[in-house]
C-alpha cells in the first residue's frame, strides 16, 4: 500500500509491529532511496538492523507486510491454465523482467501470483500483460455496467478518471455510444458494490448487465434490457419534443409580429403583446423544467463534481435567455433604452425542442450500431431435446448441463457445444464462421451451439454450456471489444476534457467584446452571441466520433468470423507492413494427407495404395493415418497385416493377403536390394514440392511411391497474393527444414522464408523484424506460437488452433482461413477511415460553428447566427456522426 503521506485513500502500516501510521510527526527511515514509516523510534531501529526480515514477510503476517516500502503495492492475481510447476516458474521469470517488480512468487497449488511492485514504476495491467506474454491469462474479473445520465464526452472522461484512480480497478473503459462501462478489477481488492458507489457518487445511475430491469417482459422471449431502456428513453424524449414543439409554434408566431403582418395591437410596445410575452414566460417554465429537465440535472451533477458538460452549455444558454426575457417583460424600465427590453422566449422553446429531438434521433441511430450483438444473441437456441432417464425431454437451453445427451433433427438449431456420439449430418456453421458451405459431421466431431443442422439426425454429448459455449464467448469478446478504446480516442478524450470550459470562456469573452464594441442595442447583441456560442458547441459529436465507429467495426468483424479483442488492435491493424505466417496449421491444414500414388512395373495405383494402407493399418503414426484415410476415401478394401515388422529409421515390412509388402525410405529399399529404376528421381521431385515420399515394394519388386504432405489450405495462395497486392511483405516462419519450407513458399508465392526456427525462437525472430522498423503481425495456431503472437504488434490466432494461442492473440480468425487476415486489415482501414471522417466532421463543425456563432462573419457580411439555427445545428451534429458510423454496416471484404 502507499504511504499515508502519498494518498488519503490508503492507510500505511508500520512494517515492524503492524500498527497504523497516521501522523506526519511519526518516524521515517530512508534506505536505498525508499522511505519506510514507523510508529515509534524502537520499531525504526529494529527495522534498520535487519530490514530483510520484515520486507520478505508473507501476506499471513498481517498488515505489517502490506506497507513495507513507500509506494510498494502487492497484487494477488489468479492464474488460468497452469498445468505444472514449470508454468509457475515461466510466469515468475516473465514478471520479474518488469522494472519496479520487487518480487514475484507463483503458487502452483493455489494457481495464484503474488507480486510486490513499485506503483510509481509499473502498473497492475503491465503485470497482467507480462503474464499474457508468458502464454497464460489472469483470472481477473470483468464487470459490465449500464450507466444512466451520461450525455457527452466530459461525462466519459470524468467517470473513467475516477474509476481508474480507484484501488483494485485495473482498467475502466466507458462507452458513450452503448451507455455502458467495462471495468477490469481484482476481486480481492474491490467488489462490485464499491465500484457502483464510485460511479453513483459522481451523480450517475448504474444498471446491472448494462441495462435497466424491464417492468414487463413477454414470457419465453429473451429480454434485451439495453434495448428496453433505450426505447423508454426515446419515447420520453419524443414526448418532451412534441410538448415543446407544439408550444413553440404560437411563441415563434408572436415573437416576430412584424414578419407575419399582425395588427398594431400585437406589435412591439403594445400592452397586448406584453401580456402575451408574460404568458410565454410562464409557459417556458414547464418546457425548461420538464422538456429540458435533463439539461439542468446534468449541469448540476457536473457542477457538484467541479466539471462541465454539454448540459451545462444548454442550461446556461436557455437560462440566460429566459432571465433576460423575463426582466425585459416584467421590468422594462430597468433598461436604459426601450429597444433593449426585448424577449428571447422563442430561443428557450425552439432550442429545447430541437436539442431534445436531436437526442432522441441519436438514441435511435445508436440502436442500429449494436445490431451485431443482437444478431449474435438471436442465434441462440431456445430449447434442447435431452435424453433424461431414457426419455426424450424438451428443456430450456439454460437447463442443459454438461454430459447431457441431446438429439438434433434436420432443420433444428444445435443448442450447445458438444461432440457427436451417434449419427451424422451436414451443419451450416455460417453464423459463427461466415463460411457458407455446410460442414460434414460424424461421430467424434465437434458441433457448435447455434449452428443449424441441415440433413441428418444425430446425438451429441454436451461439452460446453451456458457462458462457456463458443457463441457466449464470442458475444462476450465482441461486447468487450466494442467497449474498449482505440489509441486515437485517448487524444479525443483529452481534448474533450477542456472543450466545455473553453466554450464557456469563449462565450463570456464574446459577450464582453460585443457589449463593448457591438452595434446598438449592444446588450441585446451581446446576449444573442453569448447564447448562440453556448448552444452551437457540441461535445457529443466529438465524444461519439470514435466509439460509435469502433462498435460497428467490431460488430462487422464478428459477422465475418473475425473476433477483435480491442480498439487498439483494430487501429494498429491498418498500420501493418509485414505479416509473419506460421506454416503448419496456418498456411497448411496442419495434418498430413495423401497427395500422390505412383505405380510402376505393371502394378495399378489402387493395388499399391490398398496394400500400403493395409500395412500401415495398425500404426498410429500421422503419416500412416494419412495413407489409411486416403485408401478409405477411395473405398478400397483393406486387409489385416501378418508378420508385421517395423524397422527403425527405414520403414516397415508385412505380409498382406499372402504378398510381401515393403514400405519406407531409400535405406529400406537398399537393404532388400530393390531395383528402383526411375522412382528415385520421382521421389526427389516430390520432396522438392514439400512432400514426404515413401517407396512401395511388392514381392521384392518396386511397385511405386505413396506421397504424403501437410497440404496447403485451398485459399492460402489467394489470400497471400491479396496481402502482397495490399503492399504488405509476407514472411513464412517454420521449424521445418529449408527444403520443405521453400517448396511450400514457392507454391503460395512467399519470397522470404525463416526456416528451422525453434519454437522458443519465433518471438525473437518477430522482434528482429520489429527492430528493422516494421509493424509486424504474427499469424499462428499452436502453443509454440503464443510468445510470438504476444510479441508482435498484432497477434492473429487461427480459431481452429489452441486456446493458449487464441488467448495470446489480439484478433481471432474463427474460420481458420488466411482470408480472415485480409478481411481484418481491410476492416481496420475502413473503420479508421470512418473514425477520421467523424473526427474531421466534429472538429470542423465546432471549429467553424463556434467562431460564426461568436459573430466572426458580422463585420464582413453583416451575418449574425440566430440561437435557434445554432440549436438546430447542434442537435443534428451528433446524429450526423452516428449516421456516418452506421455506413460501416455496409462493409464487404474485397477478396
Amino acid at each position: 500500500m502507499e504511504s499515508s503521506r502519498n494518498t488519503k485513500k490508503n492507510i500505511a502500516y508500520d512494517p515492524v509491529c503492524g500498527m497504523q501510521v497516521k501522523s506526519p510527526s511519526q518516524f521515517y527511515l530512508e534506505l536505498s532511496g525508499k522511505i519506510f514509516e514507523f510508529c515509534s523510534e524502537d520499531c525504526r531501529q529494529k527495522f534498520a538492523l535487519n530490514p530483510e526480515s520484515y520486507i520478505n514477510k508473507s501476506e499471513d503476517d498481517g498488515p505489517s507486510y502490506r506497507s513495507t516500502l513507500y509506494g510498494l503495492q502487492k497484487a494477488q492475481l489468479p492464474i488460468v491454465d497452469m498445468h505444472c510447476s514449470t508454468c509457475a516458474l515461466t510466469i515468475e521469470k516473465e514478471v520479474k523482467k518488469l522494472p519496479g517488480v520487487k518480487s514475484a512468487v507463483v503458487n502452483y497449488a493455489t494457481a495464484t501470483a503474488y507480486v510486490d511492485y513499485d506503483s510509481e514504476s509499473v502498473k497492475t495491467d503491465d503485470i497482467i500483460e507480462a503474464i499474457k506474454k508468458a502464454g497464460y491469462k489472469t483470472g481477473r474479473s470483468v464487470l459490465k455496467l449500464g450507466i444512466g445520465g451520461m450525455h457527452c464526452a466530459s461525462c466519459v472522461t470524468k467517470i473513467e478518471k475516477e474509476l481508474n484512480e480507484t484501488k483494485g480497478v485495473i482498467s475502466a473503459s466507458v462507452d458513450l455510444a452503448t451507455e455502458s462501462a467495462v471495468i477490469n478489477y481484482i476481486p480481492g481488492m474491490i467488489n462490485v458494490s464499491d465500484i457502483k458507489k464510485v460511479i453513483e457518487k459522481l451523480g450517475y445511475e448504474t444498471f446491472d448487465t448494462a441495462g435497466v430491469k424491464p417492468d414487463k417482459a413477454k414470457e419465453g422471449e429473451p429480454v434485451d434490457e439495453n434495448q428496453i431502456a433505450r426505447e423508454k428513453e426515446y419515447k420520453t424524449l419524443m414526448k418532451k419534443f412534441i410538448f415543446a414543439g407544439i408550444l413553440a409554434i404560437p411563441v415563434v408566431f408572436f415573437s416576430y409580429p412584424t414578419l407575419w403582418g399582425l395588427p398594431a395591437e400585437f406589435q412591439r410596445g403594445s400592452e397586448t403583446l406584453r401580456y402575451i410575452w408574460m404568458a410565454m414566460g410562464l409557459l417556458a417554465l414547464p418546457v425548461m423544467f420538464w422538456s429540458g429537465s435533463q439539461f439542468f440535472t446534468g449541469a448540476w451533477s457536473a457542477f457538484k463534481n467541479r466539471s462541465a458538460n454539454m448540459h451545462t452549455l444548454i442550461a446556461i444558454g436557455i437560462s440566460a435567455a429566459w432571465i433576460y426575457s423575463t426582466i425585459a417583460t416584467y421590468f422594462p424600465s430597468l433598461f436604459p433604452k426601450a429597444e433593449l427590453a426585448d424577449q428571447f422566449y422563442d430561443v428557450v422553446f425552439v432550442v429545447v425542442a430541437l436539442v431534445v429531438l436531436g437526442m432522441a434521433l441519436e438514441i435511435k441511430a445508436k440502436g442500429k450500431s449494436s445490431e451485431a450483438i443482437k444478431k449474435l444473441i438471436g442465434l441462440q437456441a431456445k430449447t434442447a431435446r435431452v435424453i433424461r432417464e431414457g426419455k426424450e425431454v424438451d428443456t430450456p437451453v439454460e437447463e442443459v448441463v454438461l454430459d447431457d445427451i441431446i438429439i438434433v433433427r434436420p432443420g433444428e438449431k444445435i443448442p450447445v457445444d458438444g461432440i457427436v456420439i451417434e449419427g451424422s449430418s451436414s451443419i451450416d456453421e455460417s453464423m459463427i464462421t461466415g463460411e457458407p458451405i455446410p460442414v460434414e459431421k460424424h461421430a467424434g466431431d465437434e458441433v457448435i451451439g447455434a449452428t443449424i443442422n441441415k440433413t441428418g439426425s444425430f446425438k451429441f454429448k454436451a461439452t460446453k454450456v451456458g457462458k462457456d459455449t463458443a457463441l457466449a464467448q464470442i458475444i462476450q469478446m465482441v461486447e468487450q471489444a466494442q467497449s474498449s478504446k482505440a489509441p486515437i480516442q485517448r487524444i479525443v478524450d483529452q481534448v474533450s476534457g477542456y472543450f466545455v470550459p473553453a466554450v464557456i470562456i469563449l462565450a463570456i469573452l464574446s459577450f464582453v467584446v460585443w457589449y463593448i464594441f457591438g452595434p446598438e442595442p449592444q446588450l441585446v447583441y451581446a446576449l444573442i452571441v453569448f447564447v448562440t456560442v453556448l448552444v452551437i458547441a457540441c461535445p457529443c459529436a466529438l465524444g461519439l466520433a470514435t466509439p460509435i465507429s469502433l462498435m460497428v467495426g467490431v460488430g462487422k468483424g464478428a459477422e465475418n468470423g473475425i473476433l477483435i479483442r480491442s480498439g487498439e488492435a483494430l487501429e494498429t491493424a491498418q498500420k501493418l507492413d509485414t505479416i509473419v505466417l506460421d506454416k503448419t496449421g496456418t498456411i497448411t491444414e496442419g495434418k498430413p494427407s495423401l497427395t500422390d500414388v505412383i505405380a510402376v512395373n505393371g502394378f495399378d495405383k489402387n493395388t499399391v495404395l490398398a496394400l500400403s494402407a493395409s500395412a500401415e493399418k495398425a500404426s498410429e503414426h500421422p503419416l500412416a493415418e494419412a495413407i489409411v484415410k486416403g485408401a478409405a476415401d477411395k473405398n478400397l478394401e483393406l486387409y489385416d497385416p501378418k508378420n508385421f515388422n517395423a524397422i527403425p529409421g527405414h520403414g516397415i515390412e508385412a505380409e498382406i493377403n499372402g504378398r510381401k509388402v515393403l514400405l519406407g525410405n531409400l535405406k529400406l529399399m537398399m537393404k532388400f536390394n530393390i531395383d528402383l529404376g526411375d522412382l528415385q528421381s520421382v521421389s526427389e521431385s516430390l520432396a522438392d514440392e514439400g512432400k514426404t515420399p515413401m517407396y512401395v515394394a511388392i514381392d521384392n519388386k518396386a511397385a511405386g511411391i505413396v506421397a504424403v504432405a501437410d497440404v496447403i489450405k485451398k485459399d492460402s495462395k489467394e489470400a497471400i497474393a491479396q496481402l502482397k497486392k495490399m503492399g504488405l511483405e509476407v514472411v513464412m516462419i517454420t521449424g521445418d527444414n529449408s527444403r520443405t519450407a521453400n517448396a511450400i513458399a514457392r507454391q503460395v508465392g512467399i519470397d522470404r522464408v525463416l526456416a528451422e526456427v525453434l519454437p522458443e525462437d519465433k518471438a525473437f525472430n518477430v522482434q528482429k523484424l520489429q527492430n528493422e522498423g516494421k509493424k509486424v503481425a504474427m499469424v499462428g495456431d499452436g502453443i509454440n506460437d503464443a510468445p510470438a503472437l504476444a510479441q508482435a504488434d498484432i497477434g492473429l490466432a487461427i480459431g481452429t488452433g489452441t486456446d493458449v494461442a487464441i488467448e495470446a492473440s489480439d484478433i481471432t480468425l474463427i474460420k481458420g482461413s488466411l482470408k480472415g487476415v485480409v478481411t481484418a486489415i481491410q476492416l481496420s482501414k475502413a473503420t479508421m477511415k470512418n473514425i477520421k471522417e467523424n473526427l474531421f466532421g466534429s472538429f470542423f463543425y465546432n471549429g467553424i460553428g463556434i467562431p460564426i456563432a461568436a459573430g466572426m462573419l458580422y463585420p464582413f457580411f453583416g451575418i449574425l447566427l440566430s440561437p435557434i439555427i445554432a440549436g438546430a445545428a447542434m442537435a443534428f451534429s451528433s446524429v450526423t456522426v452516428v449516421t456516418n458510423a452506421n455506413r460501416l454496416r455496409r462493409f464487404r471484404p474485397k477478396l
